[in-house]
């Protein structure tokens, strides 16, 4: 039976591009807390870096904050029953720390358990799998006066925290991502201060990223420890591409440098039990405080990696050593296309780097935990959002998973960011990447152009699969 939504406007079907994935692979859209979840006040959540950040003068775009966002708290079944018209077998969504232990440790909040518990048992009562992600940035305000990721305790408080929420969820959850995007966590936030806590120390980002690697490490074991054998148990990393813009000596060198940066980083020491040889020399620092057994603890065996990516890095090398995070990147790249967020459009960095992922690390399976893009979409009160640039990005984005299956990657599914416009970060609400949109004055929700061609596509891959 074809449930997709009948949208306004005529939609391209892509059988061809659907029949090009396997029988079971998996379909999602994901969100984060802070990014939807409002109700920052309500039911006992406490503060987290966001809230504190957000409320800092000159940090977020006009000022805004995530104190309503996309006011999901109270849209549930309004959300949910958004994923099931656009045919939706997965969603991804995190887990706010602050709600469930306001203070980082000790006191439990019920409610905010309550709120998670009736999300998953509303998605599974809908037919969508769980995809569960403990850290998504919303540290406890508490911890982060306490040091934040610079103090090697939080990552304790980390363990504890995940222990907790499995023990009530994790009979239900179908997988689970213990951090998101740690190298945004660490560099971003405690690196040059963009993002929350908004710290700018680069040795301190070395440090930070290290606890919170410990703290994955330290989750891991507590996570299986609660929840069913066989349960799938991962960690989700942006990576970003690197290529060289000439077949200079200093390009190469760059290029290898700015690999280690952006992907290395973290990957060698989840994988490799290891940091990337001559790292901490290249960025001009010190290593990080590696106490004895902190790396077998990072390295602990995961069953797949989850894989954010926007864009890529084009380097062009300087003529002295650089630093690593440092090196020239190319910009603007000739004829290259952007979107709203600056970022290059360019497809073949997902299958290269998904390609090489599965080929130079043991990460079992592999899921793309968020792919997408912001553009200026505007609604003028119809029925429908047109974006069709966001269309084209997503076909050509799949169209490169397609290819990165062909060329034998164990890819397993793939989740579009986001589900919905939201709260982007220190971009507040001036960036929209949903594939549906939300007016905010209002919080009505309308399926863009985008969403019904991603429902038609999921539905045309259930119909092959019948």
């Amino acid at each position: 039976m074809d449930i997709t939504p009948k949208a306004p406007i005529q939609t391209q079907v892509d059988t061809d591009l659907a029949r090009r994935f396997p029988p079971r692979f998996l379909w999602g859209a994901a969100t984060a807390s802070y990014q939807i979840e409002g109700a920052v006040h309500e039911d006992g959540r406490g503060s987290s870096i966001w809230d504190d950040f957000s409320a800092t003068p000159g940090k977020v775009f006009e000022g805004h904050t995530g104190e309503v966002a996309a006011d999901h708290y109270h849209r549930v079944e309004e959300d949910t029953d958004l994923m099931v018209r656009l045919g939706l077998s997965a969603y991804r969504f995190s887990i706010a720390w602050p709600r469930i232990v306001p203070e980082g440790r000790g006191a439990i909040n019920p409610a905010g358990l309550d709120f998670y518990d009736r999300l998953v048992d509303t998605l599974l009562e809908k037919g969508i799998q769980p995809f569960a992600t403990l850290y998504h940035w919303d540290l406890p305000s508490p911890l982060e006066r306490a040091g934040g990721w610079l103090n090697r305790e939080t990552a304790y408080a980390f363990a504890d925290y995940t222990e907790i929420v499995a023990r009530r969820l994790g009979d239900r959850v179908a997988s689970w991502i213990t951090l998101n995007e740690p190298w945004c966590s660490a560099y971003l936030g405690y690196g040059i201060g963009v993002h929350a806590p908004g710290r700018t120390d680069r040795q301190g980002a070395i440090d930070a990223a290290h606890h919170l690697l410990l703290g994955h490490g330290l989750a891991v074991p507590r996570l299986r420890a609660q929840v069913p054998a066989g349960t799938p148990v991962g960690i989700t990393l942006i990576v970003n591409p690197v290529y060289g813009a000439d077949e200079r000596a200093e390009t190469a060198r760059d290029v290898k440098l700015a690999h280690a940066f952006s992907n290395a980083w973290f990957l060698d020491p989840i994988y490799r039990g290891s940091y990337p040889e001559g790292f901490f020399e290249a960025m001009a620092l010190n290593p990080p405080p590696i106490q004895e057994g902190d790396l077998e603890i990072i390295s602990a065996p995961l069953d797949f990696l989850g894989v954010n990516n926007y864009s890529r890095t084009l380097i062009r090398g300087a003529q002295e050593q650089p630093l690593a995070d440092s090196c020239q990147a190319v910009a603007p790249i000739p004829n290259a296309c952007y979107t709203d967020m600056g970022w290059e459009i360019y497809p073949h960095g997902l299958r290269d780097l998904l390609v090489n992922v599965a080929r130079d690390y043991p990460v079992g399976n592999i899921y793309v935990t968020e792919n997408g893009a912001a553009f200026p979409d505007t609604w003028d009160g119809g029925e429908t959002i047109n974006d069709p640039r966001r269309v084209s990005y997503l076909r050509s984005y799949l169209t490169a998973c397609a290819e990165a299956l062909e060329q034998g990657v164990p890819l397993r599914g793939y989740f579009v960011w986001s589900l919905m416009d939201n709260f982007e970060w220190a971009e507040g609400y001036a960036k929209r990447f949903g594939i549906v949109y939300v007016d905010y004055s209002t919080q009505r929700r309308i399926i863009k152009e985008s969403g019904y061609w991603y429902a038609e596509l999921l539905n045309a891959f259930n119909n092959n699969n019948r």
